[in-house]
């Protein structure tokens, strides 16, 4: 066949796009479930994290999430764990941050009165400013903190407040101050559901 023909030109493009995508269907076959355990891990991480409930590695957080249930309170979805003697409850939050959605777990105790922990599983913020949420420090300052009025304030910036765990006062981010008042608005809005729903439970 002539090798500068149209008809060559279509076999070959037809033969070489076979190729590529019989390759792509292997490797998504092969990878499925490693990528499925994967994203099943991470949440398992994510919500024990929101809840302050620490774990070894991946396999004793899978064991310690068996004991996490799922529950509807006021019908409002969450999730629930019972350690040492106290209820724990975790809720996936997501909304709009500055460039797309922000989307994460937070954890609070029953009362209601004090968050367990935050973690940040998506979003779509600047690299190196708002997608600076995803770091440690930002997500760290959640652990065991006082709600004031049921709600969180964003003050000052970069993990250099010195707020007392009872201040209700987190860090922002230093030129991400979008991002910053958007994590605030996401966290209040359901921390309000949250209290709302555990405020009638039994």
């Amino acid at each position: 066949m002539n090798k500068q023909s149209f008809g060559y030109t279509v076999l070959f493009t037809a033969v070489v796009s076979f190729v590529f995508v019989l390759a792509l269907a292997v490797v998504n076959e092969v990878t499925a479930d490693q990528i499925q355990f994967n994203q099943e891990v991470r949440l398992v991480r994510s919500v024990l994290n929101a809840m302050g409930v620490e774990f070894d590695d991946d396999e004793h957080a899978r064991q310690l999430f068996n004991d996490v249930e799922q529950v509807e309170e006021n019908d409002l979805s969450l999730y629930r764990y019972s350690q040492n003697d106290e209820v724990l409850y975790a809720k996936q939050y997501s909304g709009g941050g500055l460039w797309g959605p922000i989307r994460g777990h937070i954890g609070i105790r029953a009362d209601a009165e004090r968050t367990l922990g935050l973690t940040v599983l998506e979003h779509d913020e600047t690299p190196g400013l708002g997608g600076r949420i995803d770091e440690p420090w930002f997500q760290e300052q959640f652990r065991n903190k006082r709600l004031v009025d049921g709600r969180i304030r964003m003050g000052s910036r970069d993990g250099q407040g010195d707020f007392d765990e009872d201040s209700g006062e987190f860090d922002g981010i230093t030129g991400a101050t979008s991002t910053s008042e958007a994590m605030e608005r996401i966290i209040n809005n359901h921390l309000e559901e949250i209290s709302r729903a555990l405020g009638g439970a039994s």
